[in-house]
């Protein structure tokens, strides 16, 4: 409202700024709810990729919204030239001062989290992450709404104001773009971290029944649930009741040691059987 009674096209994109923001924190609050929800037969892995799905909607619309309608005001502030009035700019500067302010505590507040935690958990708390993002964002586009309303105000030139809001639709666009891309990954098929396969991979090889392991293939189904595929050669001398014990025991362990590995998959064979078939190679007809 501010922005349409002070006419400020820096005002009114970074309320388009807000209220992309806002609308991000819908879908966001919808794939939490969503992502949770068990699995069941038409969806036996779960719902865990919802909450990518509702990323990339809230990627498209902090970019129509926010990006392309920020753009818009910077053009339309060319187009149009210099404001005769500036009856509603101090009341524009006081709401975004107060914005500043809100989103500066927010910011500073998710910081004091991320040191709190340390490296290590932040990088496995993806909302943690999200959250200094968006809070670093919301400050850096009220700085510059303010900075291009003052230097319009004090030199009665409508192109800082265009520029603020030219800088402000590039960087929501820069933003939906990160967030589109990890969504694609994710919803494409990503596999898990390379530490967490490192992880999975060494302790297979540490059991003492696995020969080597010959491929590991994983991916992540949710924000904390991994799919885990892994073709191992046993050591000989076991016959089919032991291996299906070992196999059992082997998936037990490893979803103890690493809970995000919700799914395990073991393709189990006989270390010799399965060299001796390697050598021998395809059969001529």
């Amino acid at each position: 409202m501010g922005g349409f009674v002070a006419g400020s096209p820096a005002l009114l994109s970074e309320a388009a700024h807000s209220v992309a923001d806002s609308t991000n924190e819908v879908f966001l609050l919808a794939a939490l709810r969503r992502s949770r929800r068990p699995a069941d037969s038409r969806h036996p892995f779960g719902y865990g990729k919802e909450r990518f799905f509702w990323s990339l909607l809230a990627a498209v619309g902090i970019f129509v919204m926010g990006g392309c309608f920020s753009f818009f005001q910077g053009f339309e502030a060319l187009s149009r030239g210099a404001a005769e009035s500036y009856d509603g700019y101090v009341a524009g500067l006081v709401v975004l001062g107060v914005a500043l302010v809100s989103e500066g505590a927010s910011l500073l507040r998710a910081l004091h989290q991320v040191r709190t935690q340390g490296g290590a958990s932040t990088a496995r708390d993806p909302a943690l992450r999200t959250v200094v993002a968006e809070d670093g964002t919301a400050v850096l586009g009220v700085t510059l709404a303010i900075t291009g309303m003052a230097l319009h105000m004090s030199t009665g030139q409508v192109v800082w104001e265009a520029a603020a809001s030219f800088a402000i639709g590039a960087l929501l666009v820069y933003v939906a773009y990160r967030l589109g891309r990890e969504a694609r990954d994710q919803l494409i098929g990503r596999a898990a971290d390379p530490e967490l396969s490192h992880r999975i991979r060494a302790l297979l090889a540490a059991q003492p029944e696995i020969d080597s392991v010959e491929s590991l293939l994983t991916m992540q189904l949710g924000l904390d649930s991994t799919l885990v595929a892994a073709r191992v050669d046993l050591t000989p001398g076991l016959d089919s009741e032991d291996v299906e014990l070992v196999a059992e025991r082997i998936k037990r362990s490893v979803s103890h040691t690493v809970p995000e590995a919700e799914q395990i998959f073991l393709d189990v064979t006989d270390a010799p059987t399965a060299k001796r078939d390697a050598h021998r190679g395809p059969r001529g007809g």
